[in-house]
């Protein structure tokens, strides 16, 4: 090789030498300007290449060079239109060569980098401290002298492959035999598993800890923090989403379908709303949505098949607000202070006087109209068999009356309720006026409703035998009057409602009869009384007799009870 300073002149390079021969050029092969000599004339022709050219070394005995040997001229330089030497040995010649140059020491046992006191690799030198690995390598520049030993090994890096079984010198310093750009490809992007999680193998000794800044490290640590909030957000855009979508579905739904349509809360102001006899929930929707309670007839008739109690919804006025939802407007329906009523109740026993004056107390109708609607029956309803007589076809009940209800729709209301009553004890209509006069007659005279059918066998045993009835309640009905006691002089009228002047059966009733006195008659109690006195009227005490013996002695006891009510 070339041992001199300098550029070599001529020739061949001999192959394998890092140097690579000068372009030729038009003067011999010679540059301009390279300071070289120019013999362009001196044609020494095509030399042959000698043996030693190919060994690339110095140390071949043929070699101009090899032991310092002159030239013929004593020089130890070759002419110059000879071969070009060799370039000089350097330090990878010597590796190569794997001889004793100068530099040629022997190989030192250095730790491995990063090696602990009392490890293989890295055992304490002579002296008791430990050796700088600095300076057990020798002339040679360490890859990675100021890398921190301590730092943690770079999660990117690839994992090195497993090295082949180490030699004899496993403490010694692996230098790398590939390019650095392969070095660079191979160990610092990081291995296909190390993307896949895959935990990294340990160290070998090809490989180097680094800690460089990884900006990636960063960006995931930015990452993490943002992601609650990321996650946030999107809970947020999402809910936004569906509120929008079941807010727009159901103005679509509205549109599509008008009856499904429905206000919200309980509604504002107040409205009277009727509920007609007869009416179906339909019905009461279709009213609602008229006077605009509810949006649409939809949402009233859902809500009322879901409750057991909305078939009960009595007709009547109940007093609303205007836009409440379907639900909100059943339960007013359904709370009976909603309803508007006059409520009446009317006891078994009353006279239509009676009961006019009832109606017009608890309604605040004017008692004149009650009274010109009773004189007109066939405006009622009143039946034929009834010959005109109002009296007994008025039914003791409880009536709720509406705003608005005439007095006419009042007494009407009565006597349908009696010919519901009648129809229902199946009693011919041929039988029944006398069925219910006898009833009215029962009903004044009992003191409760087990002495009814005593009662009853007592007209009917005096009925069969011809026997006047001599009954006080036909004579004050006569009279117009109450009491339990009548005068001479009331005993005198003339009325054909006075049981003491005629014989049977006054020609309608002297009340308004209820069930009880009803069934009564159709089923008389067995017995042969024909007498029959209420001794104590305080606890209601009635004692029967069928001799008028007994009677009279029964007498003198109310008698008593008169003295002692002088009131009375």
């Amino acid at each position: 090789m070339w041992t001199g300073p300098g550029t070599p002149t001529g020739g061949s390079y001999p192959p394998g030498s890092p140097v690579r021969p000068p372009r030729p050029t038009d003067r011999g092969g010679i540059r301009p300007g390279s300071g070289l000599i120019d013999r362009g004339n001196d044609r020494t022709g095509p030399l042959v290449e000698p043996d030693w050219w190919s060994s690339g070394s110095t140390d071949q005995p043929d070699h101009p060079h090899a032991g310092g040997r002159p030239d013929q001229h004593g020089f130890t330089r070759q002419h110059p239109s000879g071969p070009l030497p060799p370039m000089p040995m350097g330090i990878w010649d010597r590796l190569g060569q794997g001889g004793n140059g100068p530099d040629d020491d022997a190989t030192v046992a250095t730790p491995r980098l990063g090696g602990r006191s009392g490890d293989a690799a890295g055992e304490d030198l002579p002296g008791g401290s430990p050796a700088s690995w600095e300076e057990q390598t020798g002339a040679f520049d360490v890859i990675g002298a100021n890398v921190d030993e301590e730092a943690p090994r770079r999660r990117g890096l690839r994992r090195s492959r497993r090295a082949e079984p180490a030699d004899d010198h496993p403490a010694t310093v692996a230098l790398p035999e590939q390019h650095p750009a392969a070095a660079h490809d191979e160990d610092f992007f990081p291995d296909e598993h190390e993307f896949l999680g895959e935990p990294a193998g340990p160290l070998t000794d090809d490989e180097i800890p680094v800690a460089p800044y990884d900006p990636r490290t960063d960006r995931a640590r930015r990452r993490r923090r943002r992601r609650p909030f990321a996650m946030l957000l999107a809970f947020l855009v999402l809910g936004t989403i569906v509120a929008g979508i079941v807010l727009g579905g159901q103005k679509l739904l509205a549109l599509l379908d008008p009856t499904s349509q429905d206000y919200t809360g309980s509604g504002t102001g107040s409205v009277d709303v009727r509920v007609n006899q007869g009416d179906t929930l339909s019905d009461i929707a279709q009213t609602l949505d008229d006077a605009d309670v509810v949006a649409s007839t939809g949402p009233f008739v859902s809500a009322a098949k879901d409750h057991p109690d909305a078939t009960g919804i009595q007709p009547g006025v109940y007093t609303l607000r205007l836009q409440m939802s379907g639900e909100s407007a059943l339960d007013l329906l359904l709370d009976p202070a909603s309803r508007q009523v006059s409520r009446v109740t009317l006891r078994e026993g009353l006279t239509v006087v009676q009961v006019l004056a009832r109606v017009a107390e608890d309604t605040g109708t004017p008692l004149e109209e009650l009274q010109a609607a009773a004189a007109n029956p066939a405006a009622l309803g009143l039946p034929a068999y009834a010959n005109g007589m109002l009296e007994g076809f008025l039914f003791p009940a409880t009536y709720d009356f509406e705003p608005g209800d005439t007095a006419v729709d009042m007494l009407t209301a009565m006597v349908a309720r009696a010919e519901q009553a009648f129809d229902g004890l199946g009693v011919p209509e041929s039988d029944r006026l006398t069925w219910i006069t006898k009833a009215s007659i029962v009903q004044a005279e009992a003191a409760g409703a087990e002495d009814m059918a005593k009662v009853a066998r007592v007209l009917e045993n005096r009925l069969a035998d011809g026997m006047p009835l001599q009954l006080d309640t036909t004579v004050n009905y006569a009279n117009g009057k109450g009491g339990i006691t009548t005068t001479a002089v009331d005993r005198a009228n003339e009325s054909p409602y006075n049981t003491y002047v005629h014989t049977g059966l006054p020609p309608g009733a002297i009340s308004n009869p209820g069930e009880d006195a009803l069934r009564a008659v159709l089923a008389p109690a067995d017995g042969d009384w024909r007498f029959f006195v209420v001794v104590n009227p305080d606890n209601g005490d009635t004692r029967f007799a069928a001799t008028k013996a007994e009677h009279d002695a029964n007498v003198e006891i109310f008698r008593q009870w008169l003295r002692e009510n002088p009131g009375e």
